[in-house]
Parts: structure tokens; sequence; C-alpha cells
């Protein structure tokens, strides 16, 4: 019984997730796309039906529930719109960082606060270092007991638009490049200006330059302990965003495929009475696109259950680092080639404005988006022939 009554409820959860990405996300993604409107009712919607704390504990207002469900919320968000499905990515994983690093105080201010309806987000990478996101030039200082930040950020997703930002710098003083703090940074601070984005794809969701400009944070919201950034990195930052990444462009990836076999399937070639479907030739790209998509599914169920066997053990979620970026390479590559197919078939239908040709250039982002599919492969490499990763020392750690 007990059984039966936590599957209809979890049930109930993903009814609520549903009915939020039918009736909101899917209905405003091509206006945003079109002006570069950032999705506010769209995260409302997620927020008012949970998903926006789906890993936060229900004592912190959360859902309490694992990263496969982290994982299929940010898939099927996706298949709708990749710019909120992104926003979102953003924003449980700057909440799971405070679950895993922060304090009691932290999850009550920040996870819990507003009926859990604040927006979170990672601010991590600087244009002095490129797609090296991990690795920052920016140091903080000490203001008395509290800090001061000054730093140039890049493509910080929601930038602007979110209540609190999870900002990663060197430690006042650092004794080297991996002596590495982190903040949760007030986004109603004094100091902190977001530049205006203006991009090919994800034209939703804001991911533009920020400046940090002497910037006060009170030492009660320093995440963990000065010089355990590189830590939070590995197994706070790295392991649900390369998770909830992934998810999305196979939702991307879905979602052009679905569009595709809906067009090709309904439009009839007057002239022979043949819909687009009826060609071998279209069928056979519909075929490969079909099979990239389902080698997502299984692959990401099989991470997320072992992050989430990770976190109930209490051991450090890095151990499946390079599992993680396989993913989220292969799934960038698959939205890729997937959302290139569904132009393909569907000809000029999918290259007016739409989901089809929007799927097309959000999926472009996917390659670039840390650790590039450039750097990525080359840490991939590394570990299939023995060396090391080399992320904060040459030789490695």
């Amino acid at each position: 019984m007990a059984n039966d009554n936590l599957a209809r409820k979890i049930d109930d959860v993903y009814a609520r997730l549903d009915a939020a990405i039918d009736a909101t996300v899917k209905v405003n993604a091509d206006r945003n796309d079109r002006e570069s409107r950032f999705p506010r009712e769209n995260l409302r919607a997620l927020a008012e039906a949970g998903w926006t704390g789906v890993l936060n504990e229900p004592n912190f207002g959360g859902l309490g529930l694992s990263h496969l469900d982290f994982a299929e919320a940010a898939y099927r968000i996706g298949q709708a719109d990749a710019s909120t499905g992104l926003i979102y990515v953003m924003h449980v994983g700057a909440a799971q960082t405070i679950n895993l690093f922060g304090n009691t105080d932290q999850k009550e201010r920040w996870l819990k606060a507003n009926n859990g309806g604040l927006l979170g987000t990672y601010s991590t990478s600087e244009r002095a270092t490129g797609g090296h996101w991990w690795y920052n030039l920016s140091e903080a200082s000490r203001d008395g007991d509290d800090y001061r930040v000054n730093a140039e950020k890049s493509f910080t997703t929601s930038s602007g638009q979110a209540d609190y930002y999870v900002v990663q710098t060197r430690t006042p003083g650092a004794k080297d490049q991996a002596d590495i703090i982190f903040f949760i940074v007030d986004g109603k601070a004094e100091g902190i200006e977001s530049r205006p984005w203006d991009a090919l794809g994800v034209r939703a969701n804001h991911s533009g330059a920020i400046r940090y400009s002497n910037v006060h944070v009170p030492q009660r919201d320093r995440l963990g302990a000065e010089g355990q950034g590189k830590e939070i990195i590995y197994d706070g930052v790295s392991p649900v965003y390369l998770i909830g990444l992934g998810a999305v462009w196979e939702g991307v990836a879905r979602g052009a495929l679905n569009a595709a076999i809906a067009h090709t399937t309904s439009f009839v070639h007057k002239d022979r009475n043949k819909s687009l479907s009826d060609y071998q030739a279209i069928r056979q790209e519909l075929g490969a696109a079909k099979v990239l998509v389902e080698t997502l599914r299984p692959w990401r169920n099989e991470l997320a259950a072992k992050l989430d066997a990770l976190w109930r053990a209490g051991k450090p979620q890095s151990e499946i680092l390079i599992p993680l970026t396989e993913f989220k390479v292969h799934a960038a590559e698959v939205a890729n080639k997937v959302a290139a197919t569904a132009l393909t078939v569907t000809g000029g239908y999918g290259y007016h404005r739409g989901p089809i040709e929007r799927a097309y250039r959000d999926a472009r982002a996917a390659i670039a988006m840390g650790p590039s599919n450039v750097i990525a492969r080359d840490w991939i490499g590394k570990a299939v022939v023995g060396l090391p990763l080399e992320l904060f020392y040459e030789g490695g750690e």
C-alpha cells in the first residue's frame, strides 16, 4: 500500500511537470526565441509545479527526488524549449551545490525562501581563460570578516535575471590557481552589471557576460570553506550540470525528430498523392536519426542512477566525471545531427522560423558549452591513455 501511495504521488508530480510544459513552456518558446525574451513565466510555472526544487529536501521546500527525476525533467523541458531547459539545469545545479556544500542557514535563505521560487545559476567562466571555465584569474579580497568580489564572468546563464549566483574566484591571498573559493551572491547586490545577450541560438536564456565590481559578500554567504573550491567544482558543480546538460540536448534531439515525423507523415505531394514519409530516402534519414536518439536514454538513466548511489553513500560524485563528460559530448553531437536531419527532410517548411529551425540553431550551443566538445574529447582521450587531466597543474595533481 505504501508503495502504491508513493507511485501515485510521483505520477501526480510528473503530471504537474507535463502540465507546466504543455501550457506554458511550449506556448512561449517561439515568441521568447524571436524576442530574446527571458522565460520568466516558464520558470514560474515550473516552480509552482515544485520542479525547481526537485533535488531539495522537503524541509527546505523541495520535492526530495533523485537525479533520475531531475534528468528526466530536463529532458522533457528540452523537448519544448532548450533555453528554458538550460536555465532550469543551471538553477538546479546551483541549488544542488548549496545542498551539498551549504549550511542550514543558506538553505533556508536561498532554497526555501519565497516558497522555493528564487532563481539561481552558476557564474563561473571568465573570458580570460576561455573554455577553461574551472580556471579563474579573479581573486576575492577581504572586507573584515566579509569579502569583496571583482570579476569579469562570461556566459552566465540567467545573467541579470537570477536571484542569486553561485560564483567562484580564487581565495583571498590564494597560494596558487587551485586555491578557489565559492560564494552565493545576491542578485540584487550593488556592483553587479549584466550585458545584453544576442546570439544565434538559445536566445531566451540570457547567457550574457556579467561584471562584479567590488561586490560585498557577507561571510555567511561563503559556500563551503576557503580553499574548498576545487572540491566543489569536481563534486558539486560538474556532475549535476553534466547530466542535466546532456538531458536537455537529448530533449532537443527528440523534439526535432518528433517535429520531423509529424511533418513528413502529414504533408502530401498532390502530384503523386504521396506523403513525404512514403519516400524511402526520407524514411532512411528518419530511421538513422531515431537510432541516434535512442542511444541516449539508457545511458542517461544509468549515469543518473550512479549519481544517486554516490549521493546516498556520501561518496564524491566526480568518480564518474569522465563518463558524464562522454554523455555530454554524445548528446550534443546527436542533437546537432538529428536537428540537421529534421531540417533536411522537411525542406522549406523546416527552414522557416519555427520549432525545427530553432532546434537547429539551439543545438549549435551544445558543442560550445563548457566543457566544449573539443576540450571534452581531449579529457576523454587523456583518460583512455592514462594521462592526467591537467586542469590546474601541468603534469596533473
